[in-house]
């Protein structure tokens, strides 16, 4: 029996179908209708146009995003901070003070009153800020404390991106 096989050619619109029979080769060629020859220049556009439509709904859906991810971002460092705070509490009997301020988590302070047990390494790794670049502000009683960021524009009070996010304890 003769073999059958396929044979494709790049860019060839043609399929040709051709069979081996001994020594001699017999090869029938059938055409291609044109709807079957590939993408017409007009479906080409308009899988473009479908592909710029779901790109433009997902880059709105995202554009808002960063700002959002900061405010998660400043609220979860400021919990942090605030179990930091209260581990150094409970290490040496009271907050560190207003005057010491956060870098007491960073450094061991050296003005009065002094921590009686504070961990090489420190309560925190590096001087905290929020995410947008601003310190945050600390005030401390020494039986408790006020923690906050100034929100996007580093500033009291403010709306919107622009609001303080705190915590206290105590």
């Amino acid at each position: 029996m003769a073999a059958m096989r396929i044979v494709l050619k790049q860019f060839d619109d043609n399929v040709t179908a051709c069979a081996d029979q001994g020594k001699a080769r017999r090869c029938d060629r059938r055409a291609v209708s044109h709807g079957e020859t590939g993408l017409t220049l007009l479906e080409m556009i308009v899988v473009l146009v479908i592909i710029a439509i779901v790109a433009g709904l997902v880059t709105m859906n995202v554009i808002g995003r960063p700002d959002q991810a900061r405010v998660t971002t400043t609220t979860t460092n400021l919990k942090t901070l605030s179990a930091a705070l209260k581990t150094y509490r409970l290490d040496n009997g009271q907050y560190p003070t207003t005057q010491q301020g956060l870098k007491a988590l960073v450094e061991k302070p050296t003005t009065p009153p002094l921590p009686t047990s504070w961990p090489e390494g420190g309560y925190v790794s590096e001087n905290p800020v929020d995410a947008w670049g601003n310190p945050y502000v600390y005030a401390s009683t020494g039986s408790s404390f006020e923690l906050k960021s100034l929100g996007k524009d580093g500033k009291p009070g403010g709306e919107g991106l622009d609001a303080d996010l705190d915590s206290k304890g105590g």
